[in-house]
């Protein structure tokens, strides 16, 4: 039995790709079928590669180093923003906590004051009061006010464990974004150090620093993509906080405060009554019959029991800083305030840090495609430099070249030789020197070698003959050895009767 033919099958993305529109640099459409050598096709992949100039080597350089010192600067204004974001939310995380432990000391020194203080002093005068019924009975009801002081106490949510964490938030948070803002810092540093080094390199032509520039320049573009991606990472992570941050909020809180605390905070509207407003209208109102219990005794019994208004004046003091307590506690506990510390915690993350995220991620954005310039520029940078040190060494190996002349100016020979220089120092000298014409017209290529080695060193061909120059005798190829013997007659013709064989 013959097995099953098992076909190709082109996933999707390699059909959707087929039917991407394939278009020329002359933007004229070009057949999708796969044909690599053809240059329309090449110029459809975009893989044919044509050999750069030097100038356009140099001016991407400098457009990719300009896109580096722009996406540097809108790096500084985007890690300024986040760091003004970031530092917003902590100032608000400080002052709600600052609020809810407020809230815990007036409302725990009060308890306090309600079961231990007012307690000790209303023992003290049931002992006075023993044989009046009347008095017994009016400090049995302050003592039930402040039974009743207590339990609306007890139904306000404690939040030490809220400001535990809110604490513990702000401290990490803080000590995340020195650091965040301390290496961004520095990754802006490197990518000015790097232009510059590019620039310099360019400009002396050194591979040494365009060595350095292309090392240095790959980490950066890794930390660039790296940069970008936490970037993206956060922006994305941070837009989906913003897009619903009371469901979050709902959500996290769910088991630690009942759901209607944590609407009235969060969106306190002037429609929405304060969860806390009948404990505070009890606590007032239990406050007040006190007060009033407290100067009825002060009035009437102190005269029958003088020992005990010491202890009456001590529960009219503590009923006075208990009042004040509960004014602070109402401010304390009224929605304004921490929804403020709420909507600046919002502003500082959703407005200033988010759009501070977005500038880093365009910052990362550019400094990745300007060094990714950098490092494919290197390659054509680096064959440039190699091709004009080639031609400065053919220029400087050239001893008639006027530059190498003005380098051996500099550097003299050790040994004095007299040569045919002095043959064309002028008319009146050329009596005093007579080299036999013959000289220079017949002899074999390996004499001129030789006497090109005792005035110029290496044997060397010159692509153009040196004729009527007075220099030592140069070196030819075989090729224009009988172009420089005909011209070199022509030229001593006319000198041939002055200087006889």
């Amino acid at each position: 039995m013959l097995a099953a033919r098992v076909e190709y099958i082109a996933p999707w993305w390699v059909a959707w790709l087929h039917r991407v529109p394939h278009v020329g640099l002359r933007l004229q459409p070009v057949d999708s079928t796969f044909r690599p050598r053809d240059e329309s096709y090449q110029e459809n992949s975009a893989v044919q590669t044509k050999r750069r100039h030097p100038c356009c080597i140099t001016w991407t350089a400098v457009v990719a180093g300009l896109v580096c010192c722009a996406a540097v600067g809108v790096g500084f204004y985007g890690n300024s923003e986040v760091n003004d974001g970031v530092y917003q939310l902590i100032y608000s995380l400080h002052n709600a906590n600052h609020t809810f432990s407020g809230i815990d000391v007036l409302v725990s020194g009060t308890t306090q004051k309600m079961k231990v203080d007012l307690e000790q002093h209303l023992a003290r005068l049931s002992e006075i009061f023993a044989t009046r019924g009347d008095y017994l009975q009016t400090l049995k009801f302050m003592q039930q006010m402040a039974g009743n002081v207590i339990v609306q106490l007890a139904g306000v949510p404690v939040w030490t464990e809220v400001t535990e964490e809110l604490t513990e938030l702000a401290s990490q948070t803080g000590y995340v974004e020195y650091y965040r803002w301390l290496s961004y810092l520095l990754f802006f540093v490197l990518d000015l150090v790097l232009c510059l080094l590019a620039c310099l390199g360019l400009a002396k032509s050194s591979r040494c620093l365009l060595a350095s520039v292309l090392c240095c320049g790959v980490l950066a573009l890794l930390l660039s993509w790296t940069s970008l991606a936490a970037d993206t990472a956060a922006a994305v992570g941070t837009g989906d906080f913003c897009a619903a941050p009371d469901a979050f909020i709902l959500n996290i809180t769910e088991g630690q405060l009942r759901t209607e605390v944590t609407r009235y905070y969060l969106y306190c509207s002037q429609s929405t009554s304060s969860p806390f407003q009948q404990a505070l209208t009890v606590f007032q109102r239990s406050l007040s019959n006190m007060q009033t219990q407290v100067t009825g005794l002060l009035q009437f019994a102190v005269p029958l029991f003088p020992t005990a208004e010491k202890d009456l004046l001590r529960i009219q003091l503590l009923l006075n800083s208990s009042e004040s307590s509960l004014h602070q506690l109402m401010a304390m506990l009224d929605c304004r305030g921490l929804h403020k510390d709420y909507l600046d915690a919002l502003t500082g993350i959703c407005y200033d840090g988010l759009k501070g995220l977005l500038y880093l991620g365009l910052f990362s954005l550019l400094a990745a495609l300007a060094f990714s310039t950098m490092i494919c520029m290197g390659p054509g940078a680096w064959k440039h430099f190699a091709t004009r040190d080639r031609d400065y060494d053919d220029i400087d190996d050239d001893p008639f070249n006027p530059q190498a002349r003005r380098i051996a100016a500099h550097n003299p020979p050790r040994g004095q030789l007299r040569s045919f220089c002095s043959y064309s120092s002028g008319l009146g000298s050329q009596t005093s020197l007579q080299p036999p014409a013959q000289t220079i017209s017949n002899a074999p290529v390996s004499e001129y070698m030789n006497q090109a080695v005792l005035f110029g060193g290496n044997p060397r061909y010159e692509n153009v003959p040196l004729i009527g120059r007075g220099s030592p005798p140069p070196t030819y190829s075989p090729s224009m050895r009988a172009t420089y013997l005909s011209v070199a007659d022509e030229h001593l013709r006319p000198y041939g009767n002055e200087f006889p064989a």
